[in-house]
């Protein structure tokens, strides 16, 4: 791991800032992700964001935390918050922010612990990697859950990035388990990283939660096919 995205968030906060970072996925071509969104306030939080972060209760797990902006807003409301990230740098950055606690951990290797509320934010879906995966590791955050606990997640139906057919029909490439399972690509000072993210739609999330023994529902919908889901036992 080149931990690109680390790289990027320590260098803007240690004002050493030259370019963003550009991203690309095997359906689509590259774009810019401003590294300053990663440093975003409360108020500049997408609605789904805001949503997720009023909703949190009680012992907070919030999986891969970035630069730490909704771990610091979670601790202003005094609650007592847990950020992870497999990134080096983004652990680094969160701490030298003020997050208290700050840990740099693959979530799919924490155990022993129990949260009242698991925060998976910024496509929490794209954590699963691969669509065989989900049930496997559905199962992993479960574990973590105490009784009356919650996962909050988001993630988007990326259907509509797909062509339709003369039919009116999605036109969707078969050479994969399922269309949002993606290769995602990071480029940044001349680095580049790859990797798989997986964007799931709410039925199938569903669907793999109910198989899990999980209750899954709607707690938001966005402009643009994302959704915001709550999870419990």
């Amino acid at each position: 791991m080149k931990d690109i995205l680390g790289k990027a968030i320590l260098d803007y906060f240690n004002d050493n800032f030259s370019e963003d970072i550009f991203t690309e996925t095997s359906i689509s071509e590259e774009d810019t992700l401003p590294i300053l969104y990663l440093f975003r306030s409360f108020d500049e939080m997408p609605p789904l964001e805001q949503t997720a972060l009023k909703h949190a209760y009680g012992k907070v797990l919030d999986i891969g935390c970035g630069a730490g902006s909704h771990s610091l807003y979670l601790q202003k409301k005094n609650a007592d918050v847990t950020a992870i990230d497999i990134s080096e740098g983004a652990i680094k950055t969160s701490k030298l922010r003020g997050v208290k606690k700050a840990f740099q951990q693959d979530v799919f290797q924490l155990k022993d612990q129990k949260f009242d509320t698991i925060l998976l934010l910024m496509n929490g879906t794209g954590i699963f990697g691969k669509y065989k995966e989900v049930p496997k590791k559905l199962l992993h955050l479960k574990s973590l859950l105490n009784q009356e606990g919650q996962i909050l997640i988001d993630s988007s139906d990326i259907i509509y990035m797909f062509d339709e057919d003369e039919d009116g029909g999605k036109w969707i490439p078969m050479d994969g388990d399922y269309y949002g399972e993606l290769t995602y690509t990071l480029k940044y000072k001349g680095e580049r990283e790859t990797t798989t993210w997986l964007y799931l739609d709410f039925t199938t999330l569903q669907t793999f939660c109910q198989m899990a023994g999980l209750k899954c529902e709607l707690l938001a919908e966005g402009e643009h096919y994302n959704y915001l889901a709550k999870i419990t036992l």
